[in-house]
């Protein structure tokens, strides 16, 4: 690979880095909040690596001394500069090189778009932690909760607190498929899009926003099978659905922070 597209890749790819992480929030979509600064020292040194390749060089010796002159048994002189005309020449950059150009590109005028729906709705859920111990649930009402929790509590809670009490979950909303109701849902990095889980939540009683839209939405447990055993549905019966910005921590299943 010459060096000009060596610098080119070098440059795109540090720019592009550092567009995603430093002067947008486009990395959001991809990776968790805390590989945030190893994303932004990842496009300086690739955008310093780019500058030091461009950076011109003299090469010692060029110019300074005669070609050498070589006898042959024909009686003809030729050069070591002759020889280099016949051999083969590898400078040429391989097709398939320029195709790395892509990705660094996409960083800088095409991002792909966060996970959502399309992703959820070809996953199983996440698989719940078992738990043993649940503390009593606060009185406010409706109860902020998360959807794990609201997991937990459905199929493993043996005193059943959560019967009968107004809950409220954030995330957003993936269609259903066939039959009624649809899911909200939230999908959650352990560190990028590369290990995504989804975890869904079953709403019954409103009809589904769009795809992807991230919404609020109060209401209680959907009765069904034994509440506290496997038997019990994982879904809500909701009273009020309300459209929301994405919060800044959308790729956890934690109660909600506000976006910036």
């Amino acid at each position: 690979m010459k060096r000009p597209l060596q610098t080119i890749l070098l440059a795109l790819s540090g720019l592009g880095l550092l567009h995603a992480s430093l002067f947008t929030d486009l990395c959001l979509r991809y990776v968790k909040a805390g590989m945030r600064p190893a994303l932004i020292a990842s496009g300086a040194v690739l955008l310093a690596l780019a500058v030091a390749e461009a950076w011109p060089r003299r090469r010692p010796g060029r110019g300074t001394e005669p070609a050498a002159h070589e006898e042959t048994d024909d009686g003809h002189h030729h050069t070591d500069d002759d020889h280099a005309g016949h051999g083969h020449d590898h400078s040429g950059v391989p097709r398939v090189a320029w195709l790395l150009l892509l990705p660094a590109l996409s960083l800088l005028f095409y991002a792909p778009p966060a996970l959502g729906a399309y992703t959820a709705s070809r996953q199983a859920p996440e698989a719940v932690p078992e738990r043993e111990h649940f503390d009593p649930l606060p009185s406010t009402s409706p109860v902020p909760m998360t959807l794990t929790d609201f997991t937990s509590r459905v199929q493993q809670d043996r005193k059943q607190a959560i019967k009968g009490r107004g809950i409220q979950m954030t995330g957003f909303v993936t269609p259903g498929g066939g039959g009624d109701g649809w899911y909200l849902t939230r999908i959650i990095l352990t560190c990028c899009a590369a290990d995504a889980q989804s975890i869904k939540i079953r709403i019954y009683g409103t009809p589904a926003l769009p795809a992807n839209t991230w919404v609020s939405v109060t209401g209680t447990w959907h009765p069904g099978g034994a509440l506290g055993t496997k038997s019990a549905p994982v879904a809500l019966d909701a009273h009020t659905v309300k459209k929301i910005t994405r919060p800044s921590n959308g790729y956890t299943d934690a109660l909600p922070f506000p976006a910036p």
